[in-house]
């Protein structure tokens, strides 16, 4: 069983930058494919970006690209969001999801993930 375990979360103020990190147990993240998700209340868990099992391809949501930028250490089976020029409207809880399938057009799909870690809040000041 995999367990993903985040943290890096924190208040920043707007401008700003923060890094997230997300610690994978239980297999070698080279056979992962790892993203990061974000939620607000009362809405859908929002797809942010992703790495392939390789760490060789990413992808990123349109709202964040350009400034964040998700990297993979898999000799440490951590996966890592840097975030920079932060806005108010990047407050969220962020997910670290995984997976050992191949990096499909899928990517964005929250089913498409079965390893999920527990959530860190990230809280952007103006």
């Amino acid at each position: 069983q995999v367990q993903l375990v985040e943290s890096g979360g924190g208040l920043v103020q707007a401008g700003g930058s923060l890094r997230l990190s997300c610690a994978a147990s239980g297999r070698a993240s080279s056979t992962l494919k790892m993203g990061w998700f974000r939620q607000v209340p009362g809405k859908e868990r929002d797809f942010v970006a992703v790495i392939s099992r390789s760490g060789g391809i990413t992808y990123y949501a349109d709202s964040v690209k350009g400034r964040f930028t998700i990297s993979k250490d898999n000799a440490k089976n951590t996966v890592y969001l840097q975030m920079d020029s932060l806005t108010p409207d990047d407050t969220a809880v962020y997910y670290c999801a995984a997976d050992g399938g191949y990096l499909t057009t899928y990517y964005s799909r929250v089913h498409r993930y079965d390893y999920w870690g527990q959530g860190t809040q990230v809280t952007v000041s103006s």
